[in-house]
């Protein structure tokens, strides 16, 4: 082939590379406002005013919310690993058999209490991508600041056996970090990210994180659960002033 051939063939490569990345560029783009439209029509239903058990949360000490982002009717998926956290986390509090739905926040919910602090257990159960609608309207109805609220979600990036807890920041890919950000408009919640681990070799990351652990993989979430609800309530049991004004900065990792 001649030199002025691999030119032209050369050139048009990069001429269908440079739109191919355009078209797929403009289709992410495409799916994040349609995804944030849909956030935005689903968070102007509106709620009741607070029954009573949402007044009596308004009463003494502090008010966190904790949420298992995931997909419902998928649990025990890795995507959904967040719920499994909320399901440890409802049954190491002895409150398992209270979960309750309120079509006002399109969830599931348990009030509880970790020493002085008022807690709430939220199961989205609207899709992962729209999770945040859920969590806007939960932190709305039960008097909840952005800051206290705690997502506990899947992590790619990390390996399965790998819990960090990290103090706001971007949602680093996550879809339902991002839609809670976006019905929020803040990035200050703190994160519980769990460890689910990339796929090996070339195979697709959606199927491996919609799908169920592996039977090895099962053999370590048994602990990876129980260190989560570990941290979970190290964080929730903290004094006011240290959940006030946290040592790590925004974006920051926390603990492993």
């Amino acid at each position: 082939m001649s030199r002025s051939k691999e030119v032209t063939v050369l050139s048009r490569f990069y001429r269908y590379l440079s739109v191919f990345l355009q078209k797929l560029l403009n289709f992410s783009t495409m799916r994040r406002l349609l995804t944030r439209i849909v956030n935005r029509v689903l968070l102007r239903a509106q709620f009741p005013p607070a029954m009573a058990i949402e007044t009596e949360i308004h009463t003494e000490g502090r008010r966190r919310l904790v949420v298992g982002l995931g997909n419902p009717g998928m649990e025990g998926t890795r995507h959904s690993v967040g719920m499994a956290v909320l399901a440890a986390l409802a049954a190491r509090l002895g409150v398992a058999d209270g979960w309750r739905g309120d079509k006002h926040i399109s969830g599931e919910v348990i009030v509880s209490a970790a020493r002085r602090t008022h807690v709430v257990l939220l199961r989205p159960r609207l899709p992962m991508n729209v999770n945040g609608v859920s969590v806007a309207k939960a932190a709305g109805k039960f008097g909840i600041k952005p800051e206290d609220i705690l997502l506990v979600h899947d992590e790619l990036d990390k390996p399965l056996g790998k819990v960090v807890l990290k103090h706001g920041g971007s949602a680093r890919g996550h879809n339902g970090v991002r839609s809670c950000i976006d019905c929020l408009q803040t990035d200050v919640m703190p994160r519980l990210r769990v460890g689910i681990g990339r796929p090996a070799g070339n195979a697709p990351v959606e199927r491996h994180v919609l799908g169920r652990f592996s039977s090895a993989e099962k053999k370590l979430l048994d602990s990876v659960l129980a260190e989560s609800v570990d941290l979970l309530l190290s964080q929730l049991s903290q004094d006011d002033s240290q959940q006030q004004h946290p040592s790590s900065p925004a974006g920051g990792a926390g603990k492993t």
